[in-house]
């Protein structure tokens, strides 16, 4: 069974791609060859390959007994699926609707759809909707890293000491961090640039409108 370590990267991938592969064939399927119970397959498909993902991360981390890179990503991208994801399916849906048909030259879309599109092009909606997508992710942000902190500190003045001096940053392993392992560390780190980034990303369609209108 040592193949499924050897080849896991491999296999993540390979289940990723053919996860998108099945929610276009389901589009593709559902509105251009109006076969329903058909698409249904491929979003069942989609869920065996979102499961198989998390027991392959299960196996990694059963195996290795560490929390090693690939079982990060496989955490973040089952939980994007079950959250986030969905919201972006419908996204995808819509669009697939659209798409197809213009191609069968035929109505796909309803006047919810429509409006929901108009919507989505005003750049006020647009700010508002990423800033408070970033002030969740700040909330939850600063819970995770608080618990994490928490785990590792042993006051709230060694904790503030952290906070005011971000020198540990540099350190090559944990022992000199608010983190009370090897793991709570890396996924400390990788969590706060992505959360840096997003919120960046996020707030720059307030502070550049123009940016966002043109797109």
């Amino acid at each position: 069974m040592n193949i499924l370590i050897d080849y896991s990267w491999a296999l993540f991938i390979t289940a990723e791609v053919l996860s998108i592969v099945a929610l276009l064939l389901f589009g593709v399927f559902r509105y251009y060859f109006m076969k329903q119970r058909m698409s249904l397959v491929f979003i069942g498909l989609f869920l065996v390959l979102l499961i198989l993902e998390a027991l392959l991360g299960t196996y990694v981390y059963n195996f290795t007994g560490e929390i090693s890179s690939l079982l990060i990503v496989i955490m973040v991208f089952v939980l994007y699926a079950c959250t986030f994801g969905i919201f972006d399916f419908i996204r995808l849906d819509r669009w697939m609707r659209m798409k197809i048909g213009k191609w069968r030259g035929v109505e796909l879309l309803n006047q919810k759809d429509y409006d929901v599109i108009l919507k989505s092009k005003d750049p006020k909606y647009i700010a508002r909707k990423y800033r408070r997508s970033s002030i969740i992710h700040l909330v939850f942000f600063v819970i995770g890293q608080g618990v994490f902190w928490g785990l590792g500190t042993d006051s709230l003045a060694e904790i503030r000491l952290y906070i005011t001096d971000f020198s540990w940053l540099n350190e090559d392993s944990y022992h000199h961090t608010p983190y009370s392992n090897e793991t709570l560390y890396s996924i400390g780190i990788i969590w706060g640039v992505v959360f840096i980034v997003d919120f960046l990303y996020s707030w720059s369609y307030t502070f550049s409108p123009g940016r966002t209108a043109s797109k």
